[in-house]
């Protein structure tokens, strides 16, 4: 008796990701080269999703996020590929070693100079002293030196109910300070930017590592395909974070002015939500 298969006349095989990510690029007209330059994702990393060999990817994290970029990009359900990048890369990875280095998508994977390194450590030494000299008189009420004003002059800075009158200067306007995102989960990847595209970091954060947004950057920005896992704070102050659901987010202001905006939105329209209902 001849060997029987499960596979009925004429029925194909299921493409796997990587060949429907290729026939949509096809069908849309579009090169390899085309989709690199619109997506961002280096070449060498387009060619092996499509082959299917996720594995050659730094990490799971990686062909799932990529391959969510490329899809949008060739008009593919964005939910749907990264599905089946699930499936076929599940537990291809549950034995490989966790990788203590940071990789860089689009880079190959560089170590920090020794220069470098002292470098960024004597800018957080400086930070943190900043912050301190910034906000100790609200860690340590009363440390500083006594008001130069006589009691008299003091009490006619009060206002009728007994609040001080505040028209100008740093305590009247929208807080400020240093914005640090905090990763609250491994593998998370993220870029920020500068408003002429410039690179100021990109890397997968480890769960509790942190970075903070360079003062001087020109509207920084953030990409990230997990703005869930990523904590928020601007001067110390928490506001909200980017997103709560698996999303990729890009182009997303990052400066304090913005984040601060976006946080007084959340709040107005969770105000607005309460007093209608």
């Amino acid at each position: 008796m001849s060997d029987e298969t499960n596979e009925s006349p004429g029925e194909l095989p299921l493409e796997g990701a990587g060949d429907r990510l290729r026939r949509a690029r096809e069908k849309a007209g579009l090169t390899v080269e085309q989709v690199a330059a619109e997506t961002r994702i280096p070449l060498r990393h387009l060619e092996v999703i499509e082959a299917g060999d996720f594995e050659a990817l730094p990490a799971r994290t990686y062909a799932i996020g990529f391959s969510r970029t490329y899809a949008k990009a060739v008009g593919l359900d964005e939910a749907d590929i990264a599905r089946q990048v699930r499936e076929e890369t599940g537990g291809a990875r549950s034995h490989e070693p966790v990788r203590s280095a940071s990789f860089e998508p689009g880079d190959p994977a560089r170590v920090p100079t020794r220069g470098l390194a002292w470098l960024s450590a004597l800018a957080a030494l400086l930070l943190i002293a900043g912050g301190f000299a910034y906000f100790k008189d609200y860690f340590f009420p009363g440390a500083g030196p006594g008001p130069i004003a006589a009691p008299q002059d003091v009490a006619d800075a009060a206002g009728p109910d007994g609040g001080t009158q505040q028209t100008s200067g740093p305590a009247a306007s929208a807080a400020t300070g240093p914005v640090v995102f905090t990763a609250l989960e491994d593998d998370t990847w993220v870029k920020f930017y500068d408003a002429n595209g410039d690179q100021l970091m990109q890397k997968q954060m480890a769960e509790g590592e942190t970075y903070t947004v360079p003062a001087d950057a020109e509207g920084p920005q953030i990409w990230t395909g997990r703005p869930y896992a990523l904590a928020i704070t601007v001067g110390g102050r928490s506001v909200p974070k980017l997103s709560e659901v698996d999303e990729i987010v890009r182009d997303v202001p990052v400066s304090a002015e913005a984040l601060l905006s976006r946080a007084e939105e959340a709040a107005g329209e969770d105000e607005g939500a309460a007093g209608g209902a």
